[in-house]
């Protein structure tokens, strides 16, 4: 690799939050390379969704900054991080119901190429449409385009947030909890679909289901009451008996 490609897609130095006296993070270095498969793991209350929020611009930092994909983008807005090439997903949804899946996908894709939205007309309409197509057979939605996305399930509204946050073709992707409340067999369905998903797009994934967590992740960064606590190899986190106590449990201790 070159020292430009080597260079982490993502960088935080010192990274904290304060709400009023109450840390929710504290001093979080965390460096992601590009193409790698990182797990934010840790309990509620840990700091994992303040961690996505600030590297995405939802939150500003107390201290500290955030790089991504070279540049400092402590202070840059959301949307212009979107446009570097930043997607995400939320715990709470984002899909609008009222439309159609395919309809979603379209205004993801126009909406971060744009930055605004706006009637297309030839070539540029038929483009959006084809990627958004594209994306729908990505997340297993392909038979399900054209149905209104306030009458999919549960699972299908998953598959489309993340469908949303993959339409501008990002180059590093957070998903915040996935995997919450799917089934055994959706769990499965989307473990299989991040691990099929490009080695062009950096993966970090906050994910409480350890076997997803620790089927898709190369790397894992352990938070505890707003710290850093551990980084390692889902090897290492399994074998590791600090988290096995903390965190995993027995099942997830043996072997």
């Amino acid at each position: 690799m070159t020292a430009t490609a080597a260079a982490p897609m993502l960088r935080s130095r010192g990274l904290s939050r304060y709400f009023g006296a109450v840390p929710a993070l504290h001093g979080v270095d965390l460096e992601v390379l590009p193409g790698e498969r990182r797990a934010i793991l840790g309990p509620n209350g840990a700091g994992k969704s303040t961690l996505f929020n600030l590297i995405a611009g939802d939150l500003a930092p107390s201290e500290g900054t955030v790089e991504l994909f070279g540049r400092d983008v402590t202070v840059l807005a959301v949307r212009k991080r979107a446009r570097l090439g930043l997607g995400r997903t939320y715990q709470t949804s984002r899909v609008l119901g009222g439309l159609s899946v395919e309809d979603n996908l379209y205004l993801a894709v126009l909406g971060a190429r744009r930055g605004h939205l706006r009637l297309l007309r030839g070539g540029s309409e038929r483009a959006i449409r084809k990627r958004a197509r594209e994306v729908a057979e990505q997340v297993g939605l392909a038979d399900r385009q054209h149905a209104v996305a306030g009458s999919l399930s549960h699972g299908e509204q998953r598959q489309l947030e993340i469908g949303l946050a993959l339409a501008p073709s990002p180059r590093l992707l957070m998903l915040d909890e996935p995997a919450a409340g799917l089934s055994r067999a959706e769990r499965l369905s989307l473990t299989k679909m991040l691990l099929e998903l490009d080695r062009e797009v950096t993966l970090i994934i906050i994910e409480h289901d350890m076997d997803v967590a620790l089927t898709v992740a190369e790397h894992v960064t352990m938070l505890h009451q707003g710290e850093k606590l551990l980084e390692g190899t889902p090897q290492e986190i399994r074998a590791n008996k600090m988290v096995h106590d903390l965190y995993l449990g027995n099942t997830h201790g043996e072997g």
